[in-house]
């Protein structure tokens, strides 16, 4: 009997968004709502299990965790890349780690919204008419403003396309960019503190590493204008978190529009979910009922192939 638990399940549509029934009868599916961020909590809950889907980077699975968990035999990430999970600690443990595909827009567009939310102010229009007030706030349009794309790959290249059917003027910097790719998505190869200096808007495209860990400081908000807004719907630590709050709370920057944070879900105290000039979503750049049923659908086959002994997806590093 395989015993399949699938983790921070937010919503409760996991058993809705794929065929569990055609797993091997004697399979156990049993879904968690709640988020468990307690090693002792998790361990005693996963202990009995395993297969564990695990939804994202929403539950690490670190060395420790692992090491606790001797019965895991199965760990299924929803997409090919998770930073929150261990994997040379997952082989040493001897726990199969594969992924599932994903879908390459909604992050994207859910970039727009923000963008769209923070330069005509949205949320405070909504709160505000929902409340008996009629127009509270002065909107900014975006034909002729600069986008700036920290990074230009796969997610940053469709919004830059949107940027341009926009009439905006797009600019790009990574450390790899070259100008080539820069022009194929309409954009210009700037340096970095041009990127910084210029932008009217900054978004965020890159995957969190090394590198890009803290890219983003109290200096290079320095560097931005005093209208520019920050979008970051990559990853939390990709901007150091404490200088960009000081930068909001200054007035260095006219706001952020942000769905990712250091710590997910975002503390009930934190400073960004009372800052009139942030607009915050819950991390669901990747949360669309069509993203949903890749993930799940994938886990099923995932499921399956492991048990008929012929994995698919298969993220351990090689030996």
């Amino acid at each position: 009997m395989a015993r399949v638990a699938l983790l921070d399940d937010y919503q409760d549509v996991a058993l809705q968004m794929a065929d569990w029934e055609s797993l091997p009868a004697d399979t156990e599916v049993h879904v968690f709502r709640d988020h468990l961020d307690d090693d002792d909590a998790l361990v005693a809950r996963l202990h009995d299990f395993d297969m564990v889907m695990a939804m994202r980077e929403r539950t690490p699975f670190t060395r420790n965790r692992l090491e606790r968990l001797p019965n895991l035999k199965l760990l299924i990430t929803a997409g090919m890349r998770n930073a929150a999970i261990d994997l040379q600690a997952a082989s040493d443990c001897g726990v199969m780690v594969c992924g599932t595909e994903g879908l390459p827009y909604p992050t994207a567009e859910l970039t727009w919204a923000l963008i769209l939310g923070i330069m005509r102010q949205i949320p405070r229009e909504d709160h505000a008419t929902r409340n008996g007030h009629w127009q509270v706030s002065l909107g900014l349009g975006l034909q002729g403003k600069t986008l700036g794309m920290l990074g230009l790959g796969r997610l940053g290249s469709q919004v830059a396309t949107v940027g341009n059917a926009f009439n905006m003027k797009v600019i790009a910097w990574s450390q790899n960019l070259t100008a080539e790719r820069a022009q194929a998505y309409g954009a210009t190869l700037v340096s970095q503190d041009e990127l910084l200096a210029q932008s009217d808007i900054l978004t965020i495209h890159l995957v969190l590493g090394d590198r890009s860990r803290g890219l983003i400081g109290a200096g290079e908000l320095a560097k931005m204008k005093p209208t520019a807004y920050l979008v970051n719907t990559s990853r939390g630590p990709i901007v150091d978190e404490a200088a960009l709050l000081h930068a909001l709370e200054q007035g260095t920057i006219a706001g952020a529009a942000l769905d990712v944070f250091d710590i997910e879900p975002l503390p009930l105290d934190h400073p960004f979910r009372r800052l009139e000039n942030v607009v915050v979503s819950p991390h669901i750049g990747y949360v669309t009922e069509e993203t949903y049923r890749v993930f799940y659908g994938d886990t099923v086959e995932n499921i399956q192939a492991y048990l008929a002994g012929k994995p698919i997806r298969v993220l351990n590093p090689s030996s």
